[in-house]
């Protein structure tokens, strides 16, 4: 009988270790949750794919990363040789960005391809410029010469609207930036035009008069814009490249900081101390 009676001393003290126990958990939980809680509240770092092109594209990208890092977003670089690579790895979902192409490029792939993609803000220009290992002015330049030009559509008619501009040929009426050698309609000095892939203009120039290449692949090939074309695109007609993205991800806040990232007086000084004219920041 005396076994269950609530006075009982043993009962009291394992009572007391019991509630103890009790206190001890229940401090411990709430500690953990408060724990927990302060995680929550710490800033988790983003990361992000963005793909461009070796060479002078992946250097500016690469201060642009630096900047956003400061900003808790970090970009993980993905280099491509090739442009027609670097839209289908954004389509396929490989990456989330790219920073390679101008506008007029970009429209042309998606007339194309179809490609659900958005453009963002400017990054960087790249001159389009004539060059010649056997010429040095536009005076120079002798009938029935060979010329080389980009293959890709946007450049190409990037590419003869530069020779146009500087009296070399005329184009039909219109054409614009989709212009192909088929709308020459004057070429007093008969030149003779073969389309080469633009990572291939650079090696084209020892069996031609003169090329006329990208600023990116100029670079690429040892060449200075700023120095060595003997024509040069002016500023007015180049085209910048932009951020882009697919459609659905047009609005989401990490390409906000990633935009303020190339837009940066960061960026834009590494652009004017290390390329010289040759790159120049397009903001």
């Amino acid at each position: 009988m005396g076994s269950d009676t609530p006075g009982h001393p043993e009962l009291h003290k394992n009572g007391e270790m019991i509630m103890q126990r009790r206190e001890l958990l229940i401090g411990l939980t709430v500690l953990s949750a408060l724990t927990l809680a302060g995680c929550g509240d710490k800033k988790t770092e983003t990361e992000i794919k963005l793909g461009t092109l070796s060479g002078p594209h992946a250097e500016v990208a690469e201060v642009a990363a630096k900047v956003a890092a400061a900003k808790g977003l970090k970009i993980k670089i993905v280099e491509f040789s090739d442009y027609g690579h670097v839209n289908e790895a954004l389509a396929a979902k490989d990456i989330d960005v790219n920073a390679f192409q101008h506008v007029p490029y970009l429209k042309k792939a998606i007339a194309q391809k179809g490609y659900p993609f958005t453009p963002l803000g400017k990054t960087v220009l790249f001159p389009l410029g004539v060059y010649s290992l056997k010429i040095h002015s536009i005076n120079e330049i002798a009938d029935g010469m060979l010329v080389t030009v980009p293959a890709d559509p946007a450049n190409l008619g990037r590419a003869l609207q530069l020779l146009e501009r500087n009296g070399l040929i005329t184009l039909r009426a219109g054409t614009g930036v989709h212009a192909t050698t088929h709308d020459i309609i004057a070429n007093p000095k008969h030149l003779e035009f073969r389309e080469v892939d633009s990572a291939y203009l650079g090696r084209s120039l020892p069996d031609v008069g003169f090329a006329v290449i990208n600023g990116s692949w100029a670079v690429k090939s040892n060449l200075s814009p700023a120095k060595d074309a003997f024509i040069l695109e002016d500023g007015k007609y180049a085209f910048s490249n932009v951020l882009v993205v697919r459609t659905e991800d047009k609005d989401k806040a990490v390409f906000k900081t990633l935009q303020a990232a190339f837009q940066s007086p960061e960026v834009k000084q590494f652009v004017l101390d290390k390329f010289k004219g040759s790159v120049v920041p397009a903001f």
